[in-house]
């Protein structure tokens, strides 16, 4: 198991996951050009769409990957411009949970908590 990795590092990972599976869902959501795709795919995964994605499904988690979340929220990192603290450190904490769940091999979880998610279907 992963558990043992920082968070940080669990959210490094998780953010790639992330980044990819907003990519193959736009794409098989409808055909864009790409400037709108990459338009819509930095809307979703800034901090504020994975805070906005986190609060969609964390009443889903299981107790150990919201424990999961809760370490990867309360690591120390530096905040970017275009967001605040709370929203940024939720945001970590989702990454997280990402990383750990694919650096475990728990792809079908992942598909799980992706199917939770109602992310880019407001058009």
């Amino acid at each position: 198991m992963k558990d043992n990795l920082p968070p940080l590092l669990l959210a490094y990972v998780g953010d790639a996951v992330f980044e990819l599976y907003v990519r193959q869902k736009l794409i098989n959501d409808k055909v864009l050009p790409i400037n709108r795709l990459h338009k819509k795919a930095t809307e979703i995964v800034r901090a504020g769409g994975q805070d906005a994605i986190l609060r969609q499904i964390e009443l889903h988690l299981t107790e150990e990957e919201a424990d999961i979340v809760r370490r990867g929220r309360n690591t120390k990192g530096r905040v970017p411009k275009n967001a605040d603290m709370a929203t940024y450190r939720r945001a970590t904490g989702f990454e997280a949970l990402l990383g750990w769940l694919y650096l475990n091999g728990s792809q079908e979880r992942l598909s799980q908590l992706f199917a939770l998610v109602k992310a880019g279907e407001e058009e």
